[in-house]
């Protein structure tokens, strides 16, 4: 398929005089356009369940959420791998975010770099990619050569491949086993697909990684417990977890959290059970360090 006819890259009817409009009628047309996205995300739904199905087993098994793009969506990629560390706890390494050109791509243009299948070849095999991983590779295109790389080298090594695209029959979907395909349409500037298609990539990586780190016991509740207390409010926010799921004062929650060596799940089941560090850190080991089957 010729690049001008992919939904991501035709004209938009509704934004033809874009550059004639008033400040307000542009912000106007670019909230109506948003108003798409999360439409386009939904009609995944049952193909993204499937997907976080398939990934929660192999990361509860060891593996790792390998996310890989080039520009916006490389980017992307790597802001839900990083997130997930202070967010949920996650011990660095099982998540990756692989950038075609290398980091130096977070923060400026590396021209060439999203053209070579090979470049993401040797990116996985850098981290010795497995058959336990899961790459996602994200182009809303769908025919970016570095994300069709990735895919196709976690294939050969027998990882789990997912697509994540804004188009229709993309060339990426012969090589995932899985294909998410969001369909925003034209962007309100031709092309700019960090806007609408950025958007609903964002959405579809929300949705999976939380799923995820839900169905790993990375969540009391609706309740980040893993939080990792590196700042001010970071602590202020383990401190009301521990507050709200025991009912102890906030400075009795200070006392647990100090006890319990900044583990907020392990303060939790010290104050409920009313047992040790240790014997918390065993309980919750016992049950898949799920709070609520710690608890029962």
């Amino acid at each position: 398929m010729k690049i001008n006819q992919l939904e991501t890259e035709m004209r938009n009817p509704e934004t033809l005089n874009l550059d004639n409009l008033s400040i307000e009628e542009i912000v106007g047309k670019i909230n109506a356009e948003n108003l798409n996205v999360a439409k386009a995300v939904e009609s995944q739904n049952q193909i993204i369940t499937q997907v976080i199905e398939d990934v929660s087993d192999r990361f509860n098994e060891g593996g790792r959420l390998v996310y890989c793009g080039a520009g916006t969506s490389g980017r992307l990629g790597m802001l839900d791998a990083v997130e997930l560390v202070p967010t949920y706890g996650l011990e660095k390494g099982r998540a990756i975010g692989l950038i075609a050109g290398g980091t130096a791509a977070m923060y400026q243009a590396v021209e060439g770099a999203e053209d070579s299948r090979k470049m993401a070849k040797e990116d996985l095999e850098k981290i010795k990619l497995n058959e336990k991983d899961i790459v996602i590779a994200i182009a809303a295109s769908g025919r970016t050569p570095y994300a069709i790389g990735a895919l196709d080298y976690a294939k050969k090594k027998s990882a789990l491949g997912v697509a994540l695209v804004c188009v229709s029959n993309s060339e990426m979907e012969k090589y995932a086993k899985y294909t998410i395909a969001p369909i925003v349409g034209p962007e309100i500037v031709t092309g700019s697909t960090r806007m609408k298609a950025g958007s609903a990539q964002k959405m579809v990586l929300n949705a999976i990684s939380t799923a995820v780190m839900v169905k790993n016991g990375k969540v009391y509740q609706n309740l980040m417990v893993n939080v990792l207390p590196t700042n001010k409010k970071l602590v202020a926010r383990a401190v009301g977890i521990i507050v709200e799921t025991t009912g102890c004062s906030i400075n009795e929650a200070k006392k647990w959290l100090e006890k319990a060596k900044e583990d907020v799940p392990v303060a939790i089941i010290m104050q409920k059970k009313g047992i040790d560090r240790k014997q918390a850190i065993t309980l919750l080991e016992k049950n898949g360090n799920r709070v609520i089957d710690a608890l029962k």
